[in-house]
């Protein structure tokens, strides 16, 4: 039987899009919630494989996704190399700062990975042996700006300022964090796929505050070395990148670093990205995620607007964003009715 997320990754256009959403594993469903309680504290549910794949298969079970998402986080990869990691309650991810030669020369090599994340191919593990056979196991991992923005300002920024000072002041450091966070990828999403995972993703959430050269040098540059390495270790993997808010940047993104598919974020229109972006193959996305908590039929006539939108080629559908906390669960399975039905 073939996956119908395979399929589309490789090309083809099918009469109706596989389907999954982004955080579909999270604190919209009263199942989680209460799988959260159980595990304490945010890290130990990322770290106890038993739970975390239990959190990743609560929607796939409620809902009949075409696909799981591995349930982890993007920042357990800087932990994994040596920097501080915790979450304040409310507020969300604390990291020790990397902003000096000496810090980044403290941090471990790429390949001390594993020691920390070996959990993380446990839950993959468990998931391969778990999931129904028609569903897709995608494995993923932060981009390396995205994650360096992290690591510089030691907590998500609204304008990235810290990573774009940084970059500025001594480029030379700051480059010697994207291209250790790079190699770092390519071991940990490596390791994702020897486990069991069939496809995996690259999150670049911060991409559209880069500019010019620099949207180059650090969301195209690493994108293409990280595909490039991953495919010569493992022929045919499947990968989508998703270069949050790139606008116009999009166009080309698939060709210019080898993704299999392009997730875009609802800042661009279906219809523009049909012609611009589905060209060159796979799309996914593009539903805003407000209208899972807004719901009514404004949700419903927009999924059918987007798989109208992008279905004279090769999609998946999703959500622009990961949909949010506040999400009421009868919309998610409304918005799957409108995409099937």
């Amino acid at each position: 039987m073939t996956k119908t997320i395979l399929s589309a990754l490789a090309g083809q256009t099918l009469p109706v899009p596989p389907i999954w959403m982004m955080r579909q594993a999270g604190r919209y469903l009263p199942e989680y919630r209460a799988t959260r309680e159980k595990a304490g504290d945010f890290l130990t549910l990322c770290y106890t494989p038993e739970l975390a794949a239990e959190v990743t298969l609560q929607p796939i079970r409620r809902y009949g996704f075409d696909a799981a998402i591995l349930f982890a986080d993007i920042l357990l990869l800087p932990q994994a190399l040596g920097a501080d990691l915790w979450f304040v309650t409310g507020e969300g991810p604390r990291l020790s700062t990397i902003t000096t030669p000496a810090g980044l020369a403290a941090l471990k090599p790429a390949e001390a990975i594993h020691v920390t994340l070996a959990p993380v191919y446990e839950t993959v593990r468990i998931l391969a042996g778990d999931l129904p056979k028609e569903v897709t196991l995608i494995g993923f991992a932060g981009a390396p700006w995205t994650v360096a923005t992290y690591m510089v300002a030691g907590r998500g920024t609204p304008d990235q300022g810290p990573a774009h000072a940084l970059k500025a002041a001594d480029r030379a450091t700051f480059q010697g964090l994207i291209d250790l966070l790079t190699e770092a990828t390519i071991d940990y999403l490596s390791a994702q796929v020897e486990a069991g995972v069939e496809v995996v993703k690259l999150f670049d959430s911060w991409a559209g505050s880069l500019r010019g050269q620099d949207f180059d040098d650090f969301a195209m540059a690493p994108a293409k070395r990280i595909i490039a390495a991953l495919k010569a270790r493992h022929p045919g993997l499947p990968v989508i990148a998703f270069p949050r808010e790139a606008g116009a940047r999009y166009t080309g993104f698939a060709r210019a670093t080898g993704a299999d598919c392009v997730a875009l974020d609802n800042s661009v229109s279906a219809e523009w990205a049909a012609a611009n972006v589905q060209k060159d193959g796979c799309v996914q996305g593009n539903l805003d995620p407000a209208l899972l908590v807004t719901g009514g039929e404004r949700l419903v006539s927009e999924t059918r607007r987007v798989v109208r939108a992008f279905s004279g080629g090769p999609h998946i559908f999703n959500l622009g964003h990961g949909i949010t906390p506040e999400a009421d669960p009868d919309n998610v399975q409304r918005m799957i009715d409108a995409v099937r039905g």
